[in-house]
């Protein structure tokens, strides 16, 4: 089992900056890929950014591309979001997931665990 729990979600201003965090437990939570995704108001969650395990690659969807970079550190057990240049598009509730997995994973169904989400809103 592992265990996920989000942190960093803020109000923030267009333009501005945040910082999300992933925080694993659990006996595997080194050897998995991890993911985030969102899901704003009244739509389908979607993917965001995926780091594989070893943080050796990354893949982005394309509105968040530029923007947004995933990072990890395994020794902490932590994944990181860092958003920049947020739009008021961006805002949703940001969900980490972890698949156990050697290479990066987009497909929402195929992840194993779900924390429970951190709201971001960018206001105008």
């Amino acid at each position: 089992q592992v265990q996920l729990v989000e942190s960093g979600g803020d109000v923030v201003q267009v333009g501005g900056s945040l910082r999300l965090s992933c925080a694993a437990s659990g006996r595997t939570a080194s050897s998995n890929a991890m993911g985030w995704f969102r899901q704003a108001p009244g739509k389908e969650r979607e993917f965001v950014a995926v780091i594989s395990r070893t943080g050796g690659s990354t893949y982005y969807a394309d509105p968040v591309k530029g923007r947004f970079t995933i990072s990890r550190d395994n020794a902490k057990n932590t994944v990181y979001l860092q958003m920049n240049s947020l739009k008021p598009e961006d805002t949703a509730v940001y969900y980490c997931a972890a698949v156990n997995s050697w290479t990066v994973v987009v497909g929402e169904n195929e992840y194993d665990y779900w924390g429970q989400g951190t709201q971001v809103t960018v206001s105008s």
